[in-house]
């Protein structure tokens, strides 16, 4: 999966299109990732323990990441990652708009 925790992604597709925010969390395995302040949903939370009250709480739902995209601030735009093979033999993720190393 090319988009890691911590990034910077800007939404590309659905309701919140157009839309950036930070990777809060990733699910590779089912190919979503979780964007602060994308993808709102309510929940109904009986009382318990840790929340007293109960009630109608707001919160990120998952994502496809097919529908996100990273966003490069010095292209200042959503770009593609690509990876490429240093002489050392890391491996890094490249912008493909730009050509620069990610991370």
């Amino acid at each position: 999966m090319r988009i890691k925790k911590g990034d910077t992604v800007v939404v590309i597709a659905g309701k919140d299109k157009g839309k950036k925010g930070k990777v809060l969390q990733v699910f590779p395995k089912r190919d979503r990732v979780i964007v602060e302040g994308i993808n709102i949903i309510s929940k109904h939370q009986k009382p318990n323990q840790q929340l007293q009250q109960g009630g109608i709480i707001k919160r990120e739902a998952a994502i496809h990441v097919s529908n996100v995209m990273f966003w490069d601030k010095k292209a200042d735009q959503g770009v593609r990652i690509g990876y490429k093979i240093l002489n050392n033999g890391d491996k890094v993720r490249i912008s493909k708009k730009t050509g620069e190393t990610i991370d």
